[in-house]
């Protein structure tokens, strides 16, 4: 569940809020696709906001939301809410024809599915609201 955390920053300042984590797309690259949903989940799961910098492919995050319906439990886990932004196709034309495209998202972000609403979505932006509950 997310909830205020009382935190201790790294100049050693006791703070109260929403952890959030941003994860980079080179820490991602090195993981395999069960480590990354697994950090995720995890995460989530502590009451974090996961902000990943490259987002998940469709098969990852297809299974995300898999291993997500299972583990969801009424009193403990709600399940996530997901965004992410898709990212530029900017390739080559003969890249297009002779290559099948890979959709990759750009940014995505993950939360309690309580706790973290869209409240809007475009190609450019996501607005959310992250509540403490």
């Amino acid at each position: 569940m997310l909830s205020m955390k009382r935190s201790r920053t790294i100049s050693g300042d006791i703070m109260i809020g929403v952890q959030m984590d941003l994860i980079s797309e080179e820490k991602m690259a090195a993981m395999t696709a069960m480590e990354k949903i697994r950090l995720i989940l995890d995460g989530v799961k502590d009451g974090k906001i996961i902000v990943l910098e490259r987002g998940l492919t469709p098969t990852e995050e297809a299974k995300l939301i898999e291993m997500t319906m299972t583990e969801i439990t009424p009193e403990d886990f709600p399940g996530i809410e997901i965004e992410s932004y898709p990212s530029s196709q900017n390739q080559k034309l003969i890249d297009r024809i002779f290559r099948k495209p890979v959709v990759r998202t750009r940014l995505t972000v993950i939360g309690p599915a309580n706790q973290l609403k869209t409240l809007k979505k475009d190609r450019d932006l996501i607005s959310a609201l992250v509540s403490s509950q």
